[in-house]
C-alpha cells in the first residue's frame, strides 16, 4: 500500500497534473486524488498545495518527493538488472554431477561453456551423494538414474553401455567365462546399482560371489585391473584400460543394463538463462542428440571439438 501510494505521489509531482498523472497511471483522477488525500492524511502531513493551475511541493513534500524518486529508480534498477540477466548468461551456476562425469566429460564442456559466456561463475561439486536440490540452491544436478522426487524436472542427457571386464592376470588364474551362465563360478565386484546376489544382467539370473562392493566406478575399474574379479563398467571409463592391456572386455553379447545420465533441475517456468544456456550449451556439445547410447568414441569425439 505504501509503496503503491509512492509512486502515485511521485507521477503527480513529475506529471504537474492530477490529470496527466491519471493517464499515465491508467487510474481515473479521482482515484488519484483520493490516493493522494490519504496518503497525507496516514503521513499526518501536508505534501501538495493544490490550486486550480497548478501544484507545488511543501517543504515536507520536497523531502518526501526526492526519497520516493530514488526509491523508484532503485526499483527500476532491480527490474532492469532482472530482465538483463534473462538476456545474456550471467551469475553464479551451481551444479553438482557424478566424479567421473565431472572428469571425462563435465569439466571442458563447462570450460568451453564459460570461455563463450565470461559474465558466468561457477561452483562444481563432483559427488557421488545424493543431492537435495532446492534445500542446497543447486541450479543442475548431473545423476545417475531418474530422481525419485515428481516436482523436479528430470532430462535425459544419455545413455552409457556397460559391459563386463576383468584383467588378464584374473583371467589367467580363474579361467576365461565364454557364456554368461560360466559367470556363476568367478568373483563380482560391484556397484550399489547391481544386484547383492546376482550378476547384473537384463534377462539372467546368473549367481555371483560378491567380494567387494564400491559405489565409484573408478575404484571398481582399478580393483579389476588389480585381479579382485569381474566387474560390469561403462564402456566409457575403460577405454583406455582396454588400449593398454590392462583390462580385457567379457561375453560381447551379455546385456548389461545401460547407466542412464540426467540433468536434474527444479522447474522450466521462469528458469534463468544462465540454466537455460547451460543446458542447451550442454546437450548441443553431444554428438546425436538427447538420450543417446553413448560410446568410447562419442567421448573423444565430444572433448577434441570443444
Amino acid at each position: 500500500m505504501g509503496l503503491d501510494d509512492a509512486l502515485v505521489f511521485t507521477r503527480v509531482v513529475e506529471c504537474h497534473s492530477f490529470t496527466l498523472a491519471a493517464q499515465v497511471l491508467g487510474m481515473q483522477k479521482s482515484t488519484v486524488s483520493r490516493r493522494i488525500a490519504l496518503l497525507e492524511e496516514r503521513l499526518g502531513v501536508r505534501l501538495l498545495n493544490r490550486t486550480t493551475r497548478k501544484l507545488r511541493l511543501t517543504e515536507v513534500g520536497q523531502a518526501y518527493y526526492e526519497r520516493c524518486r530514488q526509491i523508484m529508480l532503485d526499483f527500476a534498477e532491480a527490474e532492469q538488472a532482472v530482465m538483463q540477466l534473462q538476456q545474456e548468461p550471467a551469475g553464479l551456476l551451481r551444479i553438482t554431477a557424478p566424479i567421473e562425469f565431472g572428469q571425462l566429460f563435465l569439466g571442458r564442456v563447462l570450460g568451453a561453456f564459460m570461455r563463450q559466456y565470461p559474465q558466468i561463475t561457477a561452483e562444481v561439486e563432483l559427488t557421488s551423494r545424493n543431492v537435495d536440490v532446492v534445500e542446497e540452491g543447486v541450479d543442475i544436478a548431473i545423476t545417475l538414474g531418474q530422481p525419485q522426487d515428481s516436482t523436479l524436472i528430470a532430462r535425459k542427457l544419455f545413455e552409457s553401455r556397460r559391459c563386463f571386464y576383468a584383467s588378464p592376470g584374473y583371467l589367467k588364474a580363474h579361467g576365461t567365462p565364454l557364456a554368461t551362465a560360466d559367470l556363476a563360478g568367478h568373483r563380482a565386484i560391484l556397484l550399489p546399482s547391481d544386484s547383492q546376489r546376482y550378476w547384473p544382467l537384463l534377462s539372467e539370473n546368473v549367481p555371483c560371489q560378491r567380494v567387494l562392493f564400491c559405489n565409484n566406478i573408478t575404484f571398481v575399474r582399478e580393483a579389476a585391473i588389480a585381479g579382485a574379479g569381474i566387474c560390469g563398467l561403462p564402456a566409457m571409463i575403460c577405454e583406455e584400460a582396454l588400449e593398454d592391456g590392462t583390462l580385457v572386455q567379457l561375453l560381447p553379447q551379455a546385456q548389461l543394463p545401460s547407466g542412464e545420465i540426467y540433468a536434474i533441475y527444479p522447474s522450466r517456468r521462469f528458469q534463468a538463462m544462465k540454466v537455460k544456456a547451460f543446458l542447451d550449451f550442454l546437450m548441443g556439445s553431444l554428438p546425436v542428440g538427447e538420450g543417446l547410447v553413448l560410446e568410447p568414441a562419442s567421448v573423444r569425439l565430444i572433448t577434441s571439438r570443444l
